[in-house]
């Protein structure tokens, strides 16, 4: 299970198409027959048509950016400072990023150069809780004398064969493109690993902002 598949959202969704469905019934029901013509009518001048109210075509529904055309390939591993932690899915932007934070800060700390967007790799997941460990990649391996603190470590960034997919919206929308790359997985027949990685590329505000761009990349067998 790669995540928390957001069956509430796909239930809400599933809601607001009935409904859509309906009203859209509703505004193209064919309009009323008119009554047939006298036999012999008196000559009149037509009556301009009226035309009927035109209704605006529904916006296209935003689909998650999953390549048709993705392929594994090997990723191999970096160093970098790791912070573990545990949340459950609701909490999960906060948990991440007060890790991340506490990883970047244990690399400034000891001067370590970093080498990479910030990433999370989960490393067991169920309904409700998920384990992490969010790295901060380096350019360079760091000393084995190192104090990086209490909370951080030194290690390695996961490395193996994977398929790389697109997320670009709030985090707090990331269930859809989750569910997206599961039945893409589904439908091409690959094996995912108990393992993925979330990376970061750009620093959105909040789990809301709809500015966020992260690739992740699932582990296959």
């Amino acid at each position: 299970m790669l995540a928390n598949a957001g069956r509430t959202l796909a239930a809400f969704a599933l809601g607001a198409a009935l409904a859509f469905a309906a009203q859209a019934s509703a505004q193209t029901a064919a309009p009323p027959v008119a009554a047939p013509a006298p036999a012999t009518p008196a000559p009149a001048s037509p009556s301009p048509s009226t035309p009927a109210p035109s209704t605006p075509a529904p916006a296209a529904p935003q689909t998650p950016d999953v390549d048709a055309a993705a392929q594994p390939f090997d990723i191999k591993s970096r160093p970098a400072v790791i912070v573990s932690g545990a949340a459950k899915w609701e909490d999960g932007y906060k948990a991440i990023t007060t890790a991340l934070a506490k990883a970047r800060a244990a690399a400034l700390k000891a001067g370590l150069k970093e080498g990479g967007r910030p990433i999370a790799a989960f490393v067991d997941t169920d309904d409700d809780n998920f384990k992490f460990q969010a790295m901060i990649p380096l350019d360079a391996p760091a000393p084995a004398s190192v104090d990086l603190g209490p909370d951080a470590k030194a290690g390695e960034t996961p490395a193996g064969r994977a398929i790389k997919f697109q997320h670009r919206g709030a985090y707090d929308d990331v269930d859809s493109t989750y569910e997206a790359i599961t039945a893409y997985l589904d439908e091409k027949g690959y094996e995912a690993q108990n393992v993925f990685v979330e990376e970061y590329l750009n620093d959105p505000k909040g789990a809301d902002d709809s500015a966020l761009e992260m690739a992740i990349y699932v582990f296959i067998k």
